[in-house]
């Protein structure tokens, strides 16, 4: 099969590799090593101060989500939320189950996020600020630097969840201010799904430390107290971690700002490739890990992903709900080629056909 989803996403013959190996043990030096030097890279990637700290924590990315909430904001906090489709509704039901005051900031599917929706909290009594930097479900990128100059100006604790836009959006954490970025093993990362990656600032660190975290699983003052020697709580996903190991090697050698240009070139192409189908880009903000595609020619797109994955070997990503049948998504992220585009694009002429 070849994988157009945004996650899990197609794995490089190195990666594959790694992951047939018998999975080691991992309370020991050897494995410490690999988790400190798992550290040190998704620092360097991220553009991140020596002062901060990187979590790994064996959940999808809702748990660091979760973890993320949990261990920032208290009922004595007052936080705004960004909330412009399935994942930035997401954070809302966070902040409603753990009680923790919020104002959902509400985006239209078609539409930006403006200045002109955050000025009304300006210089208010808001102590954080979630967003999810691209709404995956949409194909929609928010405008992370305005956010950044507002959170700055109003002293605003900033949670990222780049769980997507991590490596294929340009991303200095320093330079933001955000405080925590989190995102997932299974997107730019291009291993399989079960870690997610929080990567904390100072201030962010100070605060896991410093709060009564209700849970033992989700308490990140543990998981980062078990990190200074290379080691995790609880069990890890050791085998998923060895992949990552061997990834951010790759990535390294490379660099973030190659690897932003990669991705950004695939979308570019696959976007100039379908120009002449009956399909029209649904974001006005397209991010550059996934395209959302809605259906100019009344015909269904679950049916166009169903005889894609049936007859022709590839994955692409279906909506679900209202838009089952009007919007499919395109991933650019992991092993993926020019040719695979090409591939994908003939395979996609022939299945409008027989539509």
């Amino acid at each position: 099969m070849l994988n157009f989803t945004v996650g899990p996403v197609q794995e490089s013959k190195e990666v594959l590799e790694v992951g047939a190996q018998p999975t080691p043990y991992f309370r020991n030096q050897s494995f410490s090593k690999i988790m400190l030097e798992n550290e040190a890279m998704m620092k360097e990637l991220t553009f991140s101060d020596e002062e901060s700290r990187v979590v790994f924590l064996t959940a999808s990315g809702t748990g660091a989500m979760e973890a993320a909430v949990m261990n920032s904001f208290t009922s004595d906090d007052k936080v705004l939320v960004v909330n412009g489709g399935s994942f930035g509704k997401r954070f809302v039901q966070i902040c409603q189950i753990h009680q923790i005051p919020y104002t959902e900031i509400t985006v239209p599917m078609e539409e930006p996020l403006t200045k002109e929706m955050l000025e009304p909290y300006d210089g208010r009594d808001y102590t954080g600020f979630l967003i999810n930097m691209h709404e995956t479900s949409i194909g929609k990128l928010y405008d992370i630097n305005m956010v950044s100059e507002f959170c700055k100006k109003n002293n605003l604790f900033l949670v990222v969840d780049a769980v997507s836009a991590f490596l294929a959006e340009p991303l200095n954490l320093s330079e933001l201010g955000i405080d925590i970025m989190l995102t997932g093993s299974q997107k730019a990362l291009a291993v399989p799904p079960g870690v997610s990656v929080l990567v904390m600032n100072k201030r962010a660190v100070d605060r896991a430390y410093n709060l009564d975290v209700r849970s033992m699983y989700f308490n990140l003052a543990d998981a980062l107290k078990n990190g200074e020697r290379g080691q995790t709580p609880f069990t890890p996903a050791v085998g998923i971690l060895l992949q990552i190991h061997r990834r951010l090697e790759e990535l390294c050698k490379a660099g973030a700002i190659a690897e932003n240009k990669r991705i950004a070139d695939l979308a570019a192409d696959f976007r100039k490739k379908v120009k002449d189908l009956p399909f029209r880009i649904f974001s006005p903000s397209p991010s550059n890990a996934v395209t959302a595609m809605i259906m100019e020619n009344g015909k269904s797109a679950y049916a166009l992903f169903e005889l894609l994955e049936s007859d022709y070997g590839m994955w692409i990503c279906p909506n679900g709900g209202d838009l089952k049948d009007k919007i499919f998504r395109v991933g650019h992220l992991g092993a993926l080629t020019f040719e695979d585009n090409d591939r994908l694009v003939e395979a996609m002429k022939q299945a409008l056909e027989r539509l």
